[in-house]
């Protein structure tokens, strides 16, 4: 990484033309990947990158530049080409940077790069050959298994120097069912961030197969219906709805542009009295925890609604410059080569009071999407398209039968408002969110819901 010298040198060269502040992210970063498909290893990475980006504010506009080259010549050219971009004033102050390492909330036992090629690519092969063998019906199985071990540094002119170290592991498994002329797919990640230990508890067997018999069970399935109707919604990965729908809109990054349907709406009530919905980047050895962010400044949990009411967005230094509002620690970026902005890290709805089992019982007759998609969201408007990859029709307060094809179609701000009631059983999920800083890992979640209406996409009756 850079010394303590050669920092300082950057921040004030990059402060030199009268930026209000000025910021130094280094980063050294080793992956590894490797896919396995249709029984034979197709593709394994592996590789270093190392390199740093400087930013500068000059009121609510920022400059950004990144380099490869971390020789100290080189850096203060940076500095000097993003100085140049921003204005021609004074010099701006640089406090003295106080050294500190963020405190760990991840406990990395064995780190992923101790683990050998050959270990990742049976436990891909023993996955493929489970799901393979629970039926004919089984044309096809991806699996893949990666992980990153990054070191940071993070400087700026307001006197933050902290470093941290973060390492991800991720299995991935899709498996693909034909018959009759349709296909359908079902879907399988583990993730985890403290090490090969927990990497290890990863069952390739007994995912494979379970993830094979779900995409049959869906494969087999009738249409679902369409129409407008009550939704229990499954928990874990049943939390991407709010992720995307709402999350999205709760950034700074859309809240400081009035591109956002919350824009404006602190205090006010945007959701049921039952939604308590929070992003806590503090929660010991998730996904989507750090120690501090992107920009330096230590993580924390934030209430995004409590008991319905609107409490904070997630703010990003550059969201707080443009709406006064206080920093949470939510500034994120893939890596040196984007600069950061508001970022979602473990986001979810939080656990409430109600049993899945009475949820079930009082409806009539609508869907229990017991496993959510991929889709579409609109975070000006906060409209939302969301297939459902695993379905059951309710029936007379009973789940009866699969059912495939079925999508949830609505606004995300109007389905906080109509769920009705929030279990107890409470679960994150993780995964990967793309924004305009990158792909960044990310966990999603909350406890089975049950919302009173939503559109649902299927196939309407002749």
């Amino acid at each position: 990484m850079l010394d303590r010298e050669t920092v300082s040198a950057v921040l004030e060269r990059a402060l030199s033309r009268g930026a209000d502040f000025a910021e130094v992210f280094v980063e050294d970063s080793r992956k590894f990947s490797l896919s396995y498909v249709d029984r034979m290893a197709k593709q394994l990475t592996r590789g270093r990158d190392r390199g740093a980006g400087v930013r500068v504010f000059y009121e609510d506009r920022a400059v950004y530049a990144h380099t490869t080259n971390l020789d100290a010549d080189n850096l203060l050219d940076v500095a000097t080409s993003v100085a140049a971009a921003g204005g021609n004033g004074t010099a701006g102050a640089l406090k003295a940077l106080n050294d500190a390492r963020a405190s760990e909330i991840i406990t990395v036992l064995e780190p992923p790069s101790s683990g050998g090629t050959a270990d990742f690519l049976d436990l891909a092969r023993r996955a493929d050959e489970s799901a393979r063998a629970v039926d004919a019906a089984i044309v096809q199985v991806s699996a893949g298994m990666s992980w990153s071990e990054r070191s940071l540094l993070i400087a700026n002119s307001e006197g933050v120097h902290a470093t941290e170290d973060r390492s991800y592991m991720m299995a991935r498994l899709e498996v693909v069912a034909s018959e009759n002329g349709q296909q359908q797919t079902a879907t399988e990640r583990h993730g985890c961030r403290t090490g090969l230990a927990e990497f290890n508890e990863f069952d390739p067997e007994s995912r494979g197969r379970e993830t094979a018999e779900r995409a049959l069970r869906m494969v087999r399935a009738p249409h679902a219906p369409a129409g407008n109707m009550p939704v229990v919604i499954g928990n874990a990965f049943g939390g991407v709805i709010f992720h995307e729908a709402c999350g999205h809109s709760l950034e700074t990054t859309a809240v400081a542009k009035g591109s956002s349907v919350f824009a404006g709406k602190l205090g006010e009530k945007v959701a049921a009295e039952c939604v308590t919905a929070v992003d806590d980047g503090t929660r010991e050895n998730e996904w989507g925890t750090t120690a501090i962010d992107d920009e330096g400044t230590p993580t924390q949990k934030t209430v995004l609604i409590e008991n319905g009411v609107l409490k904070s967005y997630m703010v990003d230094r550059m969201g707080s410059v443009m709406t006064g509002e206080e920093l949470t620690g939510s500034g994120r970026r893939e890596s040196y080569r984007v600069a950061p902005t508001s970022r979602m890290r473990n986001t979810y709805i939080d656990a409430g009071s109600d049993n899945f089992e009475d949820m079930v019982a009082s409806t009539e007759r609508g869907l229990y999407a017991r496993e959510m998609g991929g889709g579409s969201v609109n975070p000006a408007t906060g409209e939302f398209n969301f297939s459902v990859v695993e379905g059951y029709l309710i029936e007379n307060g009973r789940i009866g039968g699969p059912v495939r094809g079925a999508s949830l179609i609505g606004f995300g701000h109007e389905i906080l408002q109509r769920i009705e009631m929030v279990g107890s059983d409470l679960k994150l999920e993780t995964g990967t969110c793309g924004s305009i800083s990158g792909w960044v890992p990310t966990t999603v979640g909350q406890p089975s819901i049950k919302v009173s209406e939503i559109t649902v996409g299927g196939r309407s009756r002749s």
